[in-house]
This record gives structure tokens, sequence and C-alpha cells, in this order.
């Protein structure tokens, strides 16, 4: 009996472990949005609705540099992260919206993006140390993310840096479609989750 009950034990533990690295290959630990989202997946239950495609706004701003952006893949949408480390919630603002076409802050250059949709992702923080100007970030201008790899990837399609300038830090991301998207300001980090769907189903 206690040899079965090993064995059992081994091998919820071994499908916990296989279900984590499907559900929780978000791009940074988001608890909130991981727990909530991803057991509700797994436990059948539709994905989230009610995200829109409306631009979506946080007033806020810092200082502190951004050193990375990565992606991530979960069961209900894609996702991208922007890394600000030592920020603060509050004083993380963005700017999100669908764009007919991506053009660069200041000079005003187009930026190709490729996907069905373009969403511009802008981030309060600068991608340069405001002290120094030096680049805290290696992306370049109208180049892929660097790092960033989309094979596989359900909504994503392409990702284009579009520089950083007075204190923002632009970014194109092309999706397969004007998908419904939410914006998480957290510690250290923006989230950005665009779903594979409008229905809800994974």
């Amino acid at each position: 009996m206690r040899r079965s009950r090993a064995a059992w034990v081994a091998v919820v533990l071994a499908g916990t472990a296989l279900g984590t690295t499907t559900v929780a290959a978000d791009a940074a630990p988001v608890t909130d949005a991981r727990s909530t989202v991803g057991h509700a997946a797994a436990s059948g239950t539709a994905c989230p609705t009610g995200w829109g495609s409306l631009g979506k706004t946080r007033d806020a701003g810092t200082t502190t540099p951004v050193k990375d952006v990565r992606t991530g893949r979960h069961a209900c949408f894609d996702r991208l992260v922007v890394d600000v480390p030592g920020a603060r919630a509050g004083r993380l603002g963005y700017f999100v919206r669908y764009v007919d076409l991506l053009h660069q802050d200041g000079s005003g250059r187009p930026i190709a993006v490729g996907g069905g949709a373009v969403l511009e992702v802008r981030v309060a923080a600068p991608g340069y140390q405001p002290e120094t100007g030096d680049s805290t970030y290696p992306g370049r201008t109208g180049r892929p993310l660097p790092g960033v790899d989309l094979t596989g990837y359900r909504t994503f399609r392409d990702t284009r840096f579009a520089g950083s300038f007075e204190g923002e830090t632009q970014l194109g991301l092309g999706v397969r479609a004007r998908l419904p998207f939410r914006v998480l300001a957290q510690d250290g980090r923006v989230v950005v989750d665009v779903a594979h769907s409008w229905s809800g189903t994974r």
C-alpha cells in the first residue's frame, strides 16, 4: 500500500511539473495573472474575456530604465513583458493601442511590423540611463527585439524596437489579428497579454 501510494504521489507530482511547464511558460513570474488564468484553463473553464481591443493607458512615469523585453506563451494568451527592474508598479505608465502603421516617436519614421494587426506598446520608462544617455536595452531601431523567438506562438507574429525618446520606450508587436488584450503594471515590469481568440476558448 505504501509503495502504490508513493507511486501515485510521484505520478501526480510529475503531472504537476508538466502542467507548470505548459501553463506557466510566461515570460515573468506574474503570480496573480498566472494562478487565476492558468488554473482556469487547466480545469477546462473558458479563458477570461472582456479585455476588449481599445487602447489602454496608465498615466505615470519613471526614470528607472528598461533592461529587457521578453515574451512567453500561455494556454489562453501570448505575453510580452517589459522589464524595468527597481520601478514600483505605481510609477509605471503605459499606452498600448492598435495602429494601422507604427511611427517612430520623434522622427515619425514608419516601421514595418509583420502580422494581421499591429499593437504599439509604449512604456513610460527610458531605454537608457538618464544621467549619461548610455543604452540599457540593446534594441536597434526597426529591428526585431533581441533574444525574442516567436516560433510556435499562437497570437504573436513579429516584434520591432521603435526606440526610446523623451523618457518613453516604444515597441511594435505584430499579432495574428485584432484580438483583445490587457495590460498590467506590476513592480519591475509592464505586462501585455494578447488573447488567442475573441470567444474565450483556448
